[in-house]
This record gives structure tokens, sequence and C-alpha cells, in this order.
């Protein structure tokens, strides 16, 4: 069995938990979000605390098991606590900013690139170079932050781009550097 599915979930208060079918929502004081179970995973609610269960007799079972435990405690921590991921965006002109429900990023191309914002995911920038993507919902916001990274990743010779805040570039040594050698 999985060590990690086998750990209980304290369940907070002000954190509702119900399970309709093979559907698992958590409510919060944050949002509300909801899983779909894998087959053969079940959960017990007793008092404040929730136990993923699964069905031994199904081969394989242990790996979605520890997943299935997973998603429901980053469930229960987004709708109390939230998410958020830091970028910081490093180069001469470069700059975001927040229109509507877009964020526009201007990073040396001649155009500026622009980005919808999904639904639960909240966008801020500070000093026009710190973005700080934050939400409910962990997969949500670790994708979006992803997606803004990937518009422009940290190249290895100057370090310019978008980066995560204390994300390490190692820098390459450039033409100049190897031929002295």
């Amino acid at each position: 069995m999985s060590r990690v599915g086998k750990a209980i979930i304290q369940i907070p208060k002000g954190v509702e938990i119900k399970k309709n079918g093979s559907e698992v929502s958590v409510k919060g004081p944050k949002s509300t979000l909801t899983l779909k179970l894998y087959p053969g995973i079940d959960i017990k609610i007793e008092g404040d605390h929730l136990e993923v269960v699964a069905d031994a007799s199904i081969s394989g079972i242990s790996k979605f098991h520890g997943l299935m435990r997973a998603l429901i405690n980053n469930m229960i921590l987004g709708v109390t606590k939230g998410f958020e991921k830091r970028l910081e965006m490093i180069g001469v002109g470069y700059r975001a900013s927040v229109q509507g429900k877009e964020i526009d990023l201007q990073v040396g191309n001649s155009h500026p690139t622009r980005l919808p914002i999904p639904e639960g995911i909240q966008v801020s920038i500070e000093a026009n170079t710190k973005i700080l993507v934050t939400g409910a919902d962990n997969q949500k916001v670790g994708l979006f932050a992803a997606s803004v990274r990937a518009i422009k990743p940290p190249e290895p010779y100057q370090g310019k781009g978008i980066r995560y805040k204390d994300e390490y570039v190692r820098k390459k040594a450039g033409k100049a550097a190897a031929k002295s050698k």
C-alpha cells in the first residue's frame, strides 16, 4: 500500500467536504473545488479527519491511492490558504501589466504578447517586472505560471527572460571566453 495514501488528512474548520458518487467537492472560504476519484478509490470522513481508502483487490491501485490523497490534500490547502507562484522578468525594457482579464508581456518581441488569465486565477504585478500568480487550484496556478514563463524562458548566456523567483539559471561562457583558453 501507498505510504502517502495511508496518511490521514486533518480537515480544518470552515472546510466542507461532500462526496457525490465518484466526485469529491471541497468548499472553503476561498473557493470550491471538485475532483473525480479514480475507480477503486474511496474516501471516509470521520469527524474532522478524512481517510482515502483503496480497494486492495485491484492491482496497481497503490500509486493512485497516494495521488488521490495528495490531490485532495491540495484541494483542502487551496480552499483555505491558496497557492502562489512568483515570476521575475530580467531584461532591458521587459515589463508586464494586467489589462482586464489578460496579462500583457513586453519581452523584446516586435508585438506585445497577451495571455488570457484563466478563471479562478488572480495575477498581480509588482514593480513592472515581478509577477504574482495566485489561486485555489494548485494545478491551474502552476500551469499558468509555466505558460507565462514559456513566453520567454531564461537564456543561458546573459540570463534574460522570465524565470521563477529563486530559480537558478546556469550561465554558459560565450565564444570570446571559449577562444581565450
